[in-house]
């Protein structure tokens, strides 16, 4: 069978102990049997260990930060594109999500696919509106309050009980037990992703997650459950293994029928002793160990190049259970000069 050759851009290259999806998503795509690919690594750092990973990026750019203004962003993606002629771009990462969003149109003008969900659905599930959210689609979630200032800790003390979460907007959540420890979160959050800064109430049980694709049309494309074996001290899975329940399926699919969520998507839950769950956060895009579902049978990346693309995507219907995945530190050799020449030329 006959290969179809494509050009994709991908960023999250930051394979660390608080790693991007990056590297997960393209070693998936490398596994397709229908695609032959180019992968073009855009990275924001020059540390980035996708940057030298040569049997998984071909070619690497650094791009701006989102910060320094879509239009910039946009300029070098141009010439990024007149070089690569780039057919697709799977952005990896929440904070750069919505100016990839923002700019959709102006990638199709350059030929440039992509299958990210509408503003509308990126807006609506964000962390500061998941009460909300919950609300609209039936779903528990745990009370949470948004706080903008140290001044505000001091006013949610008798509308929580300790222990607390504490969340950054985009990234990071710290356990607190008492108000200094959420003060001592609060400044170093805020002073890394800004305010609103959520507190949220602490729900005991086991943490659970489901990766998902949507095709924009209300079906689940795919969908694969799993629970954390093993977690970092930034809350990261450093292990996992597929479930087989059938309830966080459901919320899954009732969510994305609900929602028509068009691309990757993470749902992270609570189940509680009384087999409740609880939805604590809805990330938008592919999670970094989405390479498990991959191993379980449900190759969720190629499935999303195939929707961008606009191909026929068949649903999938089954996944192993039980599959498990551990991650591992790898040393990789590299030499000064390809440093030097990312730093220097913004290519390597």
């Amino acid at each position: 069978m006959k290969k179809t050759k494509l050009n994709i851009a991908i960023t999250g290259l930051n394979n660390t102990d608080n790693p991007g999806p990056g590297i997960p998503v393209i070693r998936s795509i490398r596994e397709s049997d229908e695609f032959d690919v180019r992968i073009i690594g855009l990275a924001y750092e020059n540390l980035e260990p996708g940057i030298y990973m040569a049997d998984m990026v071909d070619k690497t750019y650094q791009i701006p930060y989102p910060s320094a203004g879509s239009d910039i962003l946009m300029k070098r993606i141009e010439y990024i594109n007149s070089v690569e002629n780039i057919d697709v771009l799977i952005p990896n990462l929440d904070a750069e999500l919505f100016t990839f969003m923002k700019s959709e149109k102006r990638l199709e003008e350059m030929g440039i696919h992509t299958f990210l969900p509408t503003m509308a659905q990126f807006e609506e599930r964000h962390k500061s509106n998941l009460m909300e959210f919950g609300k609209k689609y039936g779903i528990k979630v745990p009370f949470s309050k948004l706080i903008t200032n140290t001044w505000d800790v001091r006013k949610i003390g008798h509308e929580f009980e300790y222990p607390v979460l504490v969340k950054g907007k985009f990234y990071d959540a710290y356990i607190a037990y008492n108000d200094d420890q959420v003060i001592n979160h609060f400044n170093k959050i805020s002073a890394k992703w800004g305010v609103p800064v959520i507190i949220q109430e602490f729900v005991k049980g086991t943490e659970v997650n489901v990766v998902a694709l949507g095709d924009g049309n209300g079906n689940t494309v795919g969908a694969v459950p799993m629970r954390k074996q093993y977690i970092t001290d930034k809350g990261k899975a450093w292990g996992g293994i597929t479930l087989g329940d059938e309830n966080m399926l459901k919320i899954t699919k009732d969510l994305i029928a609900a929602t028509k969520w068009r691309g990757g998507m993470e749902l992270e839950m609570i189940k509680t002793i009384d087999n409740e769950y609880y939805m604590i956060e809805i990330n938008p895009r592919i999670p970094a160990w989405v390479y498990l579902a991959v191993g379980a049978g449900q190759n969720i990346p190629e499935a999303l190049v195939k929707l961008a693309m606009g191909m026929d995507v068949p649903t999938f219907k089954n996944y192993e259970v039980g599959a498990m995945f551990i991650r591992y530190s790898y040393d990789l050799i590299g030499n000064i000069k390809q440093f030097e020449k990312l730093s220097i030329f913004g290519e390597l």
